[in-house]
Parts: structure tokens; sequence; C-alpha cells
């Protein structure tokens, strides 16, 4: 009887340690899946970028012949191009790409002073690409933030928090608005 009852216990220490592998594998392999979404994420953004970077010097290219006493505005733009393109991550990538979208809403403010460019087919077309890839990459850019924020409260939350420290897998920063005009809630008078 006594080996009887060794025999179960063994069994069942046995079995508890399968089933603790099976929560473990299956918790890795759950964070393993979050983290490539959310490298998709950030892929599906950084393409939208890519798009935005390549149609800004079209953009500025076409305002040049028009607009022949605005240097600053069209050194500002590709100053701040540069920098966005060398942004590394989604923190350095929002900041960057705010001052961006800041020097590209002064460049449209000063269009504004230029009927004739305004009336440039070419340049309402790059002009209109430009707003379309502005909306994919704020519609990118919501899809990012949401699947970091399921995978950080995956790693922050039990049990899976264990395991992600044990595997290291880190926090992943928000692609965060960095451009406080862009904040601003635009003022109506009538």
């Amino acid at each position: 009887m006594a080996m009887g009852g060794l025999l179960i216990g063994l069994l069942v220490i046995v079995g508890l340690i399968v089933v603790a592998a099976i929560m473990i594998v299956g918790i890795y392999n759950a964070l393993v899946g979050l983290r490539n979404q959310v490298d998709n994420a950030w892929s599906q953004i950084d393409v939208q970028l890519k798009r935005r970077h390549d149609l800004i010097p079209n953009l500025v290219e076409t305002a040049k012949g028009y607009m022949q006493h605005e240097r600053g505005t069209f050194e500002a733009i590709t100053e701040a191009r540069s920098r966005a393109m060398g942004a590394n991550g989604a923190a350095e990538a929002g900041k960057a790409e705010g001052a961006l979208t800041e020097a590209l809403s002064k460049f449209m403010l000063v269009v504004e002073n230029y009927p004739e460019l305004k009336a440039n087919q070419n340049f309402l077309s790059l002009q209109e690409t430009l707003t379309s890839t502005e909306n994919k990459i704020s519609f990118a850019r919501q899809g990012y933030n949401d699947q970091v924020l399921f995978y950080n409260n995956k790693i922050q939350m039990f049990p899976s928090n264990i395991i992600a420290g044990m595997f290291q897998f880190t926090k992943r920063d928000f692609f965060e608005i960095e451009n406080e005009a862009e904040r601003e809630v635009p003022k109506v008078s009538f």
C-alpha cells in the first residue's frame, strides 16, 4: 500500500510538472506572438512614414518654382524630414514626426499665399497623396498603439509577467504625438 501511495504521489508531481511546463510554453508562445504583432504594426507605420518621406521632396520641388522667397520654409522641412528618417524606435519617431508635421503645416500655410501654386495640378496631386498618407499613418499609429497596449498589459500581468521577466520581454513605447500644435483643439469663431 505504501508503494502504491508513493507511485500516486510521484504521478501527481509529474502531472503538475507537465501542466506547469505546458502553461509556461503556452504563455511564452503567446508573448512571442504579441511581440511579433507589435513589430508587424510598427512595420505598417514604417511603410507609411517612408511613403511620406518620399513624397515631401517632390512636394517641395514643385513648390520651389513658385515660392522662391521661402528658403527658410524649405530648409525647415528638409531638416525635419532628415531627423524623422533617422529616428529609431517609436518614441524617437513620434517626436521627429511631430516636428515634421509642424514644418509641413507651416509650409501649407505659406502655400496659401501662392494662388498659382495652389492651382498647379502636380502640386494638388502631391498634396492629396500626402493627405491620404497622413490618414494612413494615423490609422497605422492607432493599430500599433493598440497592439503595444495589449502586449505591455500581458507582460505586466500575473502570471505572464513571470515568464516575460524570465525571457526578457520588455515594455514597448507607444507612438505618441510630440507636436503640441497637433494636440491643441482647433478654435472656431464665427
